[in-house]
């Protein structure tokens, strides 16, 4: 039995990216008002200080509700209105079993909320005219190759940030999680397919991480040093960084958590997202945000000083691809401009969002509302159960309309969850057919098969019979459980695991041994079929 290839969905640290953004569009369509051609100048303020204030005295009940109801262990939040942190709280605990509970300087990892960050601090270095929002990255990254040579020579900071490069949906991820650092992944970008060349969305970290290294290079520094001294020292975020050793080292932080099958959270996994940095290392607290919140709304500013230059800034507000087109003739269209989902809502004011998802748990938002001076900030501690994404879109609705529009909490975790099941394989591997056909012997198996992307892969036999194939820079090793013929399956780990997955191998008969096998798991793409040399 052949294994079919895995149409795996966007994973969740994008999912918020487009998911969410639809549901905001077709909660704006379902009040009735016309869309417009073009988007309006930003409207008068619509919101009073006594609306804000009301949401604002909401939000202990929402988050301690959305705790009761999901089990997360730890929630911080920030709200600035008009250049003023009107709340900022942190509940529950840091670590499941062990003392110390959340506080607005608790650190937590931020997941794809790096992404707007980052952006910041790319607007920075466009501002010093050290690189253009619009330059080409070739330059500066000399290795990095697209599929298509045109595309590599061409594509820009800006085409990577805004995800419009061609490259797959979560291109190199996979091998993020077999533990290659970021040099061979970016390296290894140019065997990837490419679909059309600024015309068509697809959520990369890996190509936001590259946009990041060329401007990086372009200041003859780290992408870590360029985040601290062109943002995080001048605004005074002490306790922010995009390096997962200062996460890691820092006494009030909250751990990542999963929830088990048994429904009790634990913290299970250390999530160190190094190799994409600027897409999604940065670690903050609520404290920080809600510095970056009032700089971000202030256009650079931050207590009368120019942190970050306007007019680069500016930019990264702006509509730069389509992610998700109306669902009805008087839906909104979602876009992501640089490092932000952008979207406008019923009363032509510009929205901006983003959330960060780690499977391995962590989940955070972030949404403005620039022409309202109006932000709010979302960590949590938990792999994402819609609580981070519900919190922000509750008190939004809470300010405009004086309650929730919907369940949020339950509608965000519905699109969660459907996102999971539909990564999963089509096939169930726990469950092999009534009359499977037996393996041929271990020799046909073993050895050392090659990929250009993903490396050598080698199986090996054990003295018990098991079979085991190892690959990756470390490498990592997993147990081959026989389920049909020359199929054999695996458990798939890290940040993008999705269960179960077949392993195929092809050729060798008449006692040969098999010339390739296909990893199901690796083959959205095409790329994950090995040959043995």
């Amino acid at each position: 039995m052949g294994v079919r290839r895995q149409a795996r969905p966007r994973r969740r640290t994008a999912l918020i990216a487009a998911a969410v953004a639809s549901l905001l569009s077709a909660s704006y369509a379902a009040s009735g008002s016309a869309a417009a051609a073009d988007p309006p100048p930003q409207p008068p303020p619509q919101l009073t200080q006594a609306k804000v204030d009301d949401a604002v005295g909401t939000l202990d009940r929402v988050v301690q509700d959305g705790m009761r109801k999901t089990g997360v262990p730890g929630v911080a939040v920030a709200v600035v209105y008009k250049d003023r942190v009107v709340y900022l709280k942190g509940f529950g605990e840091r670590r499941v079993g062990a003392s110390g509970t959340v506080d607005p300087d608790t650190v937590f990892e931020l997941a794809s909320l790096s992404k707007p960050l980052a952006s910041t601090v790319v607007a920075g270095a466009v501002g010093d005219k050290t690189i253009g929002w619009d330059d080409p990255v070739a330059g500066q990254l000399p290795r990095f190759a697209l599929k298509d040579p045109w595309a590599t020579e061409h594509v820009t900071v800006a085409d990577l940030f805004s995800h419009r490069s061609g490259l797959p949906d979560h291109s190199g991820d996979l091998l993020e999680d077999l533990g290659f650092d970021r040099t061979y992944i970016l390296e290894h970008l140019k065997y990837e397919p490419l679909s059309p060349f600024r015309a068509s969305y697809a959520y990369t970290n890996f190509g936001v991480t590259a946009a990041g290294q060329a401007v990086a290079n372009a200041n003859d520094t780290t992408w870590e040093k360029l985040a601290e001294d062109t943002l995080y020292d001048p605004a005074g975020m002490n306790s922010t960084s995009s390096r997962f050793s200062d996460y890691d080292k820092a006494k009030d932080k909250a751990a990542t958590h999963v929830k088990d099958a048994d429904g009790s959270w634990e913290a299970k996994y250390v999530r160190d997202a190094d190799a994409q940095s600027p897409a999604g290392g940065a670690s903050s607290t609520a404290r920080d945000m809600a510095t970056w919140m009032r700089l971000q709304l202030a256009n650079g500013k931050l207590d009368g000083e120019q942190i970050i230059p306007a007019d680069p800034l500016e930019r990264t507000h702006l509509p730069e691809i389509v992610t998700s087109p109306p669902r009805a003739p008087a839906g909104r269209t979602g876009f992501y401009g640089l490092g932000w989902n952008v979207s406008y809502d019923d009363q032509g004011r510009l929205r901006l969002s983003h959330s960060g998802a780690f499977e391995l748990g962590a989940n955070t938002n972030v949404t403005l509302l620039p022409g309202e001076q109006l932000g709010i900030a979302v960590l949590t501690n938990g792999a994402p159960v819609g609580l981070a994404d519900s919190v922000a879109l509750d008190f939004f609705d809470t300010a405009q309309y004086g309650k929730p529009t919907t369940d949020w909490l339950a509608l965000v975790d519905q699109v969660y969850q459907q996102q999971e099941d539909a990564g999963r394989s089509p096939t169930d591997y726990t469950k092999p057919p009534a009359n499977a056909a037996g393996a041929r012997s271990d020799d046909t198996y073993t050895g050392t098969y090659d990929n250009d992307f993903y490396g050598p892969l080698t199986v090996t036999a054990a003295q018990n019979g098991e079979l085991t194939m190892s690959l990756g820079p470390e490498p990592m090793t997993f147990r081959l459980t026989h389920f049909d013929g020359d199929t054999f399956s695996f458990e798939t780990v890290g940040e993008n695991a999705t269960g179960p997955s077949g392993v195929t191998f092809k050729g060798g008969s008449d006692g040969a041994k098999a010339g390739k096998v296909t990893v199901e798991a690796f083959d959205e793409n095409g790329l994950g079929t090995f040959t043995r040399p």
